[in-house]
C-alpha cells in the first residue's frame, strides 16, 4: 500500500492524523492553564517568585550602573521595560500558578 500511495502522500496523512490528535490535548492545556494545580501555586511560590524578585533586584541594580549609557543612546524606557518591569510584573502582578502576568481580576 505504501508503494501506491507514496511516501509523501504517506507523510501527509500521518501529519494529519498527529495533528488532529493532538487538539484536545492543546484544549485541555488551555483549560488547566485558566485554573492553575495546587502543585504549580506551591512551586510558584517556592520557588518562582523569591527567584523572580532576586530578578528585580539584579535588573534594578544593572539598571542603575548602565543608566548613563543607556540615556545617552536614548533607550532608558527599553532598558527599564526589560531589566525592572518584566520581571517585577511576574513576581508580583500574576495571580498565583499563572504563566501569564496579570493579576486573576483581568483575565
Amino acid at each position: 500500500m505504501m508503494k501506491r500511495l507514496g511516501k509523501s502522500t504517506m507523510f501527509a496523512m500521518l501529519a494529519l492524523v498527529m495533528l488532529l490528535g493532538s487538539l484536545p490535548a492543546v484544549a485541555q492545556g488551555e483549560r488547566m492553564e485558566a485554573q492553575p494545580s495546587g502543585g504549580a501555586m506551591i512551586a510558584d511560590a517556592v520557588v518562582a517568585r523569591p527567584l523572580l524578585a532576586a530578578a528585580t533586584v539584579g535588573g534594578t541594580a544593572i539598571f542603575l550602573v548602565s543608566l548613563p549609557f543607556t540615556a545617552l543612546g536614548g533607550n532608558v524606557d527599553g532598558a527599564a521595560e526589560t531589566l525592572i518591569k518584566t520581571p517585577a510584573e511576574a513576581a508580583f502582578r500574576r495571580c498565583l500558578g499563572c504563566k501569564v502576568s496579570r493579576r486573576a481580576d483581568e483575565m
